[in-house]
């Protein structure tokens, strides 16, 4: 029985993706802020905005397998503003801190319990690359501190909704460059991982909306039924989640030397990531970083 370890699997896509996996047989062990059917019983909630939320969760989980490795961990909640306004607990910015800095932390601690020949998928996106992200204003940079606490970057944005949207493509962009790195750390090299990060490409209907406006949602939400077919560009919910259960499954294989899979009006491709995120030093950069800011060794 092949056991999956999933963030994000309550709604929108990672919820069919779920239940795509559960029903190929696959053991699934989900963090959600709430308890519910979705979730393990003897597991606690996971919080993303809290890193002990996502301490606790890890070794609840750790424990709760005893010895039986993780064949694939899934990192695929997201959160995006409409500005930086908001702190975690922490004190960090926090559609960095969900998106990436939580989705780090858990992966370094589930990394050693991970099976030999495992799989690691990151929920990235497109909005990462400044030549394919659309409307949304690509990130200027992955800098980790700078990121987490934006008040500290001296060309930060004075407009709150570009600051917003540099934050979420910021975000995606850092999932990839950590996906990047992953696959050519010690640790991964050692348990032959294969890692992977997937952009589901514009899926309406999810629930990253839920922090926008009212007319927004609506429109998200509308975009989300039979209607998102006929616009140009969007994926379903459906051919979304789908996708990712089969790239977490290992029904999907990707191309040798492949890290980054785009899903593209329905269809999987497998594009150049941007130059930044295809920077190692630059993805090495952001992997200490983030260590220093969780307190953990590089």
């Amino acid at each position: 029985m092949t056991t999956i370890v999933m963030t994000g699997a309550t709604s929108g896509l990672g919820e069919l993706a779920a239940a795509r996996m559960t029903a190929a047989g696959a053991r699934l062990l989900i963090g959600a802020r709430s308890l519910g059917p979705h979730t393990q019983d003897g597991l606690p909630v996971l919080d993303l905005a809290r890193l002990d939320s996502v301490r606790r969760f890890a070794s609840a989980v750790r424990d709760h397998l005893g010895s039986t490795p993780i064949d694939v961990l899934v990192l695929n909640a997201g959160v995006s503003f409409h500005d930086i306004d908001q702190r975690t607990p922490d004190g960090y910015e926090t559609t960095f801190a969900v998106n990436h800095l939580a989705h780090y932390l858990l992966l370094r601690r589930l990394l050693p319990q991970l099976a030999r020949g495992g799989r690691v998928v990151i929920t990235s996106s497109s909005v990462h690359d400044p030549e394919r992200g659309g409307t949304l204003p690509p990130p200027r940079h992955a800098t980790a501190t700078l990121l987490a606490n934006p008040e500290l970057d001296p060309d930060r944005d004075t407009d709150p909704r570009a600051a917003g949207g540099h934050a979420y493509t910021a975000s995606k962009l850092c999932g990839l460059m950590t996906a990047r790195t992953l696959a050519t750390r010690p640790e991964a090299l050692a348990k032959q991982l294969t890692v992977l990060a997937y952009d589901p490409g514009p899926t309406p209907g999810t629930g990253l909306s839920r922090n926008f406006s009212l007319p927004i949602r609506l429109l998200w939400a509308l975009l989300g039924t039979r209607l998102g077919a006929v616009v140009p560009r969007m994926n379903s919910r459906r051919a979304a989640g789908h996708t990712l259960a089969d790239l977490c499954l290992g029904t999907i294989t990707p191309p040798a030397g492949q890290r980054y899979a785009s899903l593209v009006r329905g269809r999987l491709t497998w594009p150049e990531p941007s130059k930044t995120a295809c920077d190692p030093a630059a993805g090495e950069a952001l992997w200490q970083d983030s260590a220093a800011l969780i307190g953990l060794p590089a």
